[in-house]
């Protein structure tokens, strides 16, 4: 049995390890203090006996009475000293006592010692380009410190790493890095300098491969699972340099993924919050002095395997399935020790099957087959949660379509309707253009009703799909709306969609009633819809069902005005008539259309080049 905690219990006392340091501490003070007082006794009997024989030839016989008293005070005070050590006694045994019975006044001193001796604090490290991790941070800062630990939030391009990462050795904190991949797999713009110099301290030999020796950390990295070649590759290399360097990690990597679709919460937001909750677990071990209880030994599964409840054996063994799955479809060598695990997940029923274990040849046939199953129903899964854009803008028929994600997380939609988006289902949206607030006033209208004569406060402006397949610089929704190259979601019905928008869109219309300086007879005809711009964000052309919404359109007597990013060529080809369609056109040449755009289709400028010809056979035929 490996006593390393503080508080393990001894098996023949069943006392706690404080409990029997107090006893002995007592017990020593005790036999001092008696045989303090009997070498005091000793000695002044001994010059009691001296001054006896003197005092017997100076006193008068009527101080006989007296003298005797000061001739026995030896065993006065062999008395005194006998009721005091009995009295001594009964107080240790009171105290003693009272601990026993009340354990949790011994246990919150001793949660204060391991705290103060264990975690000195938490360090929250962010690279964040759109402010998300940076809320994150924030947030688990804000759990930490009300779980009794210190801790500080730290914008990672004002730390200086080569000066201070390897104090974070020495000074008993846990540091976290809350970090977000950018384009092409790179670090955000604040996290550039620290991942440069992490990278290049992991392979430099005058670092040394123990530079970081004794460092605790935790790696959460944000990302796409859209962005395949690049998903979350910031995290991962943070976490692999760091474990190069031969610092400890207290639980494996977390990944949130803004793809709702491949989300194993659902959205970002869900994934950090079912990791810090994780984290928080994993911190108030390490709190009390948390270690490996399996001596090193930990392939068998330890003796904690059989303390631990049912419900974390199986968050534990579905953990180390999906670890597994990761494994399996990685042809990295460098990933295995990456994705290894902490030391209390090391312990569990399941470690013996780590990278470091050796494997009988008898069961690698059976390992074969279970990767192959988990592969093929991995992809069985993938298949029945698409819904391809046919030539026609057909929808595939999916037996699960109750199963499939809303597009609209929660986040989503309060970043959405903060910024006065009226959202419709779980993937439309419309909102009041400026330019029909200004014709409401009497004032002029956008470039539409300067080129073709459209009535800007009579125009609808919405979309059938928030999501995109670009995420360009200049976007002015703050980078909020989903992206994607395929739809993945919940859909809605076309004739739900145009009838939501047609009403919330009236809805605001007629909150200008009565405001100063709008024209009544506008007022009324801005009430009935007689264009609808299809261009308020995301792709339209992506919806499955963008030809029915624009027939419906038509048969409402209402124009149609369809903005696409020239990445869906054979959607523009197999597109019905609509009264205009704008192709928008950001760069001139292929690399600065990946740096203003950034597509997700790796293709993107063939797409974007056939686009242009999709557009002019459209122009050709009269659409």
């Amino acid at each position: 049995m490996n006593y390393t905690s503080q508080h393990a219990h001894w098996p023949e006392t069943g006392c706690t390890q404080h409990q029997l340091q107090r006893t002995v501490y007592f017990n020593t003070l005790n036999a001092a203090m008696l045989s303090f007082f009997v070498i005091i006794t000793l000695c002044i009997h001994c010059v009691s006996a001296a001054d006896t024989k003197v005092s017997q030839n100076a006193l008068s016989p009527s101080e006989s009475c007296l003298k005797s008293v000061w001739h026995n005070r030896l065993y006065l005070y062999s008395a005194a000293a006998l009721v005091f050590g009995i009295w001594f006694s009964l107080k240790v045994a009171q105290k003693k006592k009272r601990f026993s019975d009340d354990p949790k006044a011994g246990k919150s001193n001793d949660s204060f010692a391991d705290t103060l001796s264990h975690v000195s604090a938490v360090k929250i490290f962010y690279g964040s380009q759109t402010g998300t991790a940076k809320g994150f941070a924030v947030e688990l800062s804000e759990a930490v410190k009300k779980s009794g630990v210190p801790a500080e939030v730290i914008d990672i391009k004002d730390y200086d790493p080569d000066d201070q990462l390897a104090d974070e050795c020495t000074n008993k904190s846990v540091c976290v890095f809350l970090l977000a991949t950018y384009t092409d797999g790179q670090p955000t713009e604040n996290a550039e300098w620290f991942c440069k110099w992490l990278q290049e301290a992991s392979t430099d030999f005058r670092y040394g491969k123990t530079f970081l020796k004794g460092l605790r950390y935790a790696v959460f990295g944000l990302g796409n699972s859209v962005y395949v070649g690049h998903y979350n590759t910031v995290g991962t290399n943070v976490d692999k340099w760091l474990w190069m360097l031969s610092a400890v990690r207290v639980m494996t990597r977390g990944e949130g993924d803004c793809n709702v679709v491949k989300s194993r919460n659902g959205s970002v937001q869900a994934d950090f919050v079912a990791w810090k909750v994780k984290f928080l677990m994993r911190l108030q071990a390490l709190v009390e002095g948390e270690k490996k209880s399996c001596s090193g030994n930990c392939k068998t599964g330890g003796s904690r395997k059989s303390q631990r409840s049912d419900g974390q054996k199986e968050e534990e063994e579905e953990e180390e399935e999906e670890e597994e799955e990761e494994k399996e479809n990685n042809n990295s060598s460098e990933a295995d020790p990456v994705e290894s695990s902490s030391d209390e997940e090391e312990s569990g029923p399941g470690a013996g099957k780590k990278s470091g274990s050796v494997i009988d040849m008898e069961d690698l046939g059976n390992i074969m087959s279970r990767a192959k199953r988990a592969k093929s129903k991995a992809g069985q899964g993938d298949q029945s949660q698409m819904v391809k854009l046919s030539k026609v803008n057909g929808v595939k028929t999916i037996e699960d379509e109750g199963e499939r994600r809303e597009m609209i997380t929660p986040a989503l939609r309060e970043a959405l309707t903060k910024q006065g988006y009226k959202l419709i289902g779980s993937h439309s949206g419309v909102k009041l253009c400026r330019w029909t607030k200004s014709m409401l006033r009497g004032r002029g209208g956008c470039y539409k009703h300067t080129f073709y004569g459209i009535e800007s406060h009579r125009c609808m402006e919405t979309t059938p799909s928030l999501a995109c397949a670009n995420k360009c610089v200049f976007c002015w929704r703050h980078h909020t709306n989903p992206v994607g190259t395929e739809w993945r979601w919940k859909m809605d019905p076309a004739e739900k969609i145009l009838q939501d928008a047609t009403e919330k869109h009236q809805s605001m219309i007629r909150q200008f009633r009565g405001v100063p300086g709008v024209q009544p007879e506008r007022y009324e005809e801005g009430l009935a819809v007689r264009h609808c711009a299809l261009s308020l964000v995301g792709e339209p052309i992506m919806y499955p069902e963008i030809n029915a919404f624009i027939r419906l359109l038509h048969c409402r007597r209402v124009s149609s005005f369809l903005v696409t990013n020239a990445q869906f060529p054979e959607e523009i080809r197999s597109l019905v008539p609509v009264t205009q369609l704008y192709v928008s056109v950001d760069a001139s040449t292929k690399d600065s259309l990946k740096k203003i755009d950034r597509p997700l289709f790796k293709d993107f400028w063939p797409r974007f080049l056939d686009s242009l010809r999709a557009l002019g056979e459209k122009c050709t035929g009269g659409a």
